[in-house]
């Protein structure tokens, strides 16, 4: 495995610092992995940029930062615009097909998927649109186990939803896999 980085990226609001934390104590706690999750965000409290970068290795992680990422996901065209800069060549940029129009270009692949839209109309909830994503970047990475990362939303999600966020969490699973 080496060292394999993931950028979680949009608008703050839309529950990509948690996706982070997700899927870093996916690898952490339930597979043994070692992980370390970080975040940036504007001062805006909703409504501007925002990452969530988690970084898996099978050695000790020597720096926490994000700088040569594996997949970047971008929800919003200004986190697509703002965060793909450090895409490595063999890479994925992980967008939303309604909310990114333009793909910023680069020797990387681009995967365009309804993340949002899947959360609104098939879980009923845009909201969950961040587990959408999280499911599609398990599937894409094949890093953590879906089993850990769906153990991991269920420890995090609010009482009451876990069942939407375990629909969410699989929506998003299979859409990546049916590009795969």
């Amino acid at each position: 495995m080496s060292q394999y980085e993931i950028r979680f990226s949009g608008s703050g609001g839309q529950g990509l610092i948690l996706a982070g934390v997700i899927f870093a104590e996916a690898a952490a706690i339930y597979d043994g992995i070692s992980s370390v999750q970080s975040q940036s965000y504007g001062p805006e409290a909703r409504g501007g940029a925002s990452k969530s970068e988690v970084i898996i290795s099978d050695k000790k992680i020597q720096f926490p930062k994000a700088t040569s990422i594996d997949i970047c996901l971008a929800l919003t065209q200004e986190a697509a615009n703002k965060y793909y800069k450090d895409i490595k060549s063999t890479g994925i940029l992980l967008v939303d097909e309604d909310f990114v129009r333009e793909t910023p270009k680069g020797d990387f692949r681009v995967i365009k998927l309804p993340i949002v839209k899947t959360a609104s109309e098939e879980i009923g909830k845009a909201f969950v649109a961040n587990i959408v994503a999280t499911g599609a970047i398990t599937a894409l990475a094949n890093m953590v186990t879906y089993a850990s990362v769906e153990k991991a939303v269920l420890s995090r999600v609010p009482k009451g939803t876990e069942d939407m966020n375990k629909r969410a969490l699989k929506a998003g699973y299979d859409l990546a896999k049916a590009v795969m």
